[in-house]
């Protein structure tokens, strides 16, 4: 009794411990931390950003007026809006059209005229004829139908969270004094505050919905308040000390996090319901409870903790992941588990036995109707080996035509909450504007050549023209575009002027005029070696494979076009990072399952001493990830980050089931009982709390379709669907696969003394 209240008061100051660090978990969102880290491209961009700036340190406010933004008390707004933005924290730069003014040239200096009259209405249509005919600022600075202006905030690399949210609190602060109908919102500090809100907003309501979940069903398991108390009080120490152990080894939750609570709410009922179903049987079959206890541990302890440990090292595959919240989401996920496992071995049952059998639950006539179903069940296999059979080679046949489906086709869209204001804002800027996606090219001048030479400068305008054909990619900014604006000038600001002078005399004048603009921004253009340029410009998100597309025909395009002895290009930019994970994804994933299933056979070998035991263990929990992977083939969903854990998820879990179902067999077996018997006996004790606990896992999961992260929403009915067709590979084909390959020892001795005669 002494051990009993020692271990209790111990469980019970380390949730103390654990709910303070609790309060003390940091969430984060930065789109660095989705980088495959080790590649080259990405070596390249950061030396790349050296020399510029990062292409993301931006954000985009677009002011829109339904009748056009040509009046002058909305002009007047928005140029003040753009003046006052300039102070908002963290901001290095504000630029607008109400600011922008076209250079003149008189005969005593270079003046500017307004590109925006604000206080002179009469000038308004010529301005906005002039300015919808300008490709510099048309999908940049405002829309193609004149209905919203942009304020371009440049803001100071690398923002982190909490400066993020000290400017967007700031930020509207500062909007709510204007009453602007309408207003969108794009950019690195917007993301930031409103996915993080969603981390935090999608934990809390995954764990709540899923402990109500729970408590419902196990209140149909157990019908006992004792019984229903002891197996969540059980569960709900195990989540707080994982979530404590979050918290105080300072671990950065992601968008993933929302499966934390999901998955140690489902790990934990898994464990509490094998030791609490032999505990009750042992008790009910007139063991005392102390012997009852010793009894489900022997049993039960070991299975479950190869079941942990199995699980752990399905989770741990996602260590061969080279994006960091994959990693870290397999490293912690599989912690948990262990601390799921350990919670349940030494404070489930020490609670346990402070109570008695029918205090913990009630026996009722569908116990018997369990047993009279699991009875047929094994008579059912037992009559149609081959249907069954034959029925698993067709569905994994259609299987792998749905896997040759799956598509890598990534889209920023897709990763965003639905029905939200950020998506609405992405979908505007979309539409509207120039979308979010950066596509940036570095060129990387040769020989003597410098980024500001003529022949240069031509090459890059060459480029640039090339990608005005892609209707997808807008944004677009070079050096080149300076030298074009100076000949505009000279033009008396005619649109047609836009174009590079067409003699190296006349490119020189203007050079030395760009040096005396610094508006014109050289510096983010041209590195201050003159030994690289860049190109910017942003291309909508039409996903990763469309993209990839794109960039092999404007590859193609410049080793054709460009002189490669005066410069040479390569696409880089976060954009084109971010979008080689698909690549990555399909690898890892990959590596990360052969992995996991090499150790997780290596572990079934050393627990079964039987190579039989092996494939029947194996071939039952690789058909369901066929069947994931069909899914998401048949479905459309791209194979990213989000999705790919699923693999991973359900290899684990899918073998807890099946090692507890062998772990019975060998070990009624080891009873002397011939093989039909035996698996008679694990069918009725083990597939009732197998399939309580897949019923568990397959709702459990579905809680994941309240969540607004659509990455969440897919995994969660995925990860449902393949356990629950894990259950059905479980409780049909691996009956039969055992019939097939153990036989009892005195029939296989008969049949090889036949074959030796």
């Amino acid at each position: 009794m002494k051990i009993r209240i020692a271990i209790l008061v111990l469980f019970a100051a380390l949730a103390v411990a654990s709910g303070y660090y609790v309060t003390q978990l940091k969430f984060a969102f930065n789109f660095e931390q989705f980088f495959p880290e080790g590649d080259e491209d990405l070596d390249a961009f950061r030396e790349f950003v050296k020399d510029f700036e990062t292409d993301d340190n931006f954000m985009l406010i677009a002011v829109k007026r339904e009748k056009g933004i040509f009046d002058q008390a909305f002009l007047q707004k928005f140029h003040d809006l753009t003046l006052k933005s300039r102070d908002l924290p963290h901001v290095v730069q504000s630029i607008s059209l109400t600011k922008f003014g076209y250079p003149i040239k008189t005969p005593f200096a270079i003046t500017t005229v307004p590109a925006i009259h604000v206080d002179n209405p009469e000038l308004y249509e010529s301005d906005r004829t002039r300015l919808l005919q300008d490709e510099r600022f048309v999908h940049n600075l405002i829309s193609e139908d004149g209905k919203a202006l942009v304020i371009y905030l440049k803001m100071i690399d690398g923002i982190q969270l909490q400066q993020a949210k000290e400017f967007m609190q700031a930020l509207r602060g500062l909007l709510s004094s204007y009453n602007f109908e309408n207003y969108h919102f794009l950019g690195r500090p917007y993301f930031q505050t409103q996915l993080v809100e969603m981390e935090v907003e999608e934990v809390l309501k995954s764990s709540i919905i899923s402990g109500i979940l729970v408590t419902i069903i196990f209140f149909f398991i157990f019908r006992k308040f004792w019984g229903v108390f002891v197996a969540l009080i059980s569960i709900t120490m195990g989540m707080l000390l994982f979530m404590g152990f979050l918290g105080i080894t300072g671990r950065e939750l992601s968008a993933m996090s929302a499966l934390y609570p999901i998955l140690m709410i489902i790990v934990g009922t898994s464990d509490i319901v094998h030791f609490m179903s032999k505990y009750v049987d042992e008790l009910r079959w007139g063991k005392s409870r102390n012997e009852a206890m010793r009894i489900t541990i022997k049993e039960i302890g070991l299975a479950t903790f190869v079941t942990a440990a199995t699980t752990a090292v399905g989770f741990a595959s996602l260590l061969t992941n080279k994006v960091i919240p994959i990693r870290d989401f397999g490293i912690n996920a599989g912690i948990g588990v262990l601390i799921a496992y350990f919670t349940t071995l030494f404070f489930s049952t020490t609670l346990m036995r402070f109570f008695r059998v029918e205090q913990l639950t009630r026996f009722t006539k569908e116990q018997e109707s369990w047993e009279r179903a699991m009875l047929w069940l094994h008579q059912f296999t037992g009559r149609n080996p081959r249907k069954i059979a034959w029925v698993s080679v067709a569905a994994t046949v259609v299987c792998f035509f749905g896997m040759s489906m799956i598509t890598t086709n990534y889209e920023v869209l897709n990763n965003l909450p639905t029905k939200s204001k950020i998506t609405e804002d992405f979908l505007f800027f979309e539409k509207e504007i120039s979308g979010f996606r950066p596509l940036e090219f570095a060129g990387y001048v040769q020989g003597d050549y410098k980024a500001g030479d003529f022949e240069v400068v031509k090459e890059i305008d060459k480029l640039e023209r090339h990608l005005r054909q892609y209707p997808d990619i807008q944004g677009i900014g070079s050096v080149a575009a300076v030298y074009k604006s100076i000949n505009q000038m000279y033009g008396n600001n005619n649109p047609a002027a836009y174009k590079l002078p067409e003699t190296e005399e006349k490119f020189d004048e203007y050079q030395r005029i760009a040096t005396k603009i610094p508006q014109l921004n050289m510096n983010v253009l041209v590195s201050k070696d003159g030994d690289k340029a860049r190109i910017t410009s942003r291309i909508r998100d039409i996903g990763a494979d469309s993209v990839k597309t794109i960039e092999q025909g404007i590859d193609k395009w410049m080793a054709q076009n460009i002189n490669s002895d005066i410069i040479k290009f390569n696409i880089t930019g976060t954009g084109l990072i971010i979008d080689k994970n698909a690549k990555y994804i399909r690898n890892n994933l990959l590596q990360g399952l052969a992995l996991s299933v090499g150790i997780i056979g290596i572990m079934m070998a050393l627990l079964f001493m039987n190579w039989r035991f092996l494939i029947i263990a194996m071939i039952p929990n690789i058909i369901p990830l066929f069947i994931a992977g069909a899914f998401l083939g048949f479905t459309g969903i791209e194979l990213e980050a989000g999705i790919s854990i699923i693999f991973s998820i359900v290899f684990g879990i899918a073998v807890d089931d099946t090692i507890h179902v062998l772990g019975k067999f060998k070990l009624e077996r080891q009873k002397g009982l011939l093989v039909e018997d035996a698996l008679r006996v694990t069918m009725i004790e083990t597939c009732k709390p197998i399939a309580f606990t897949t019923i568990i896992l397959f709702a459990g999961f579905l809680v994941m379709l309240f969540s607004q992260h659509p990455p969440s929403f897919n995994a969660g009915w995925l990860i449902s669907i393949t356990l629950a067709n894990a259950l059905l590979c479980e409780t049909f084909l691996m009956p039969v696969l055992i019939r097939w390959l153990i036989k009892d020892r005195a029939k296989s001795e008969v049949a090889e003394k036949e074959l030796t005669v």
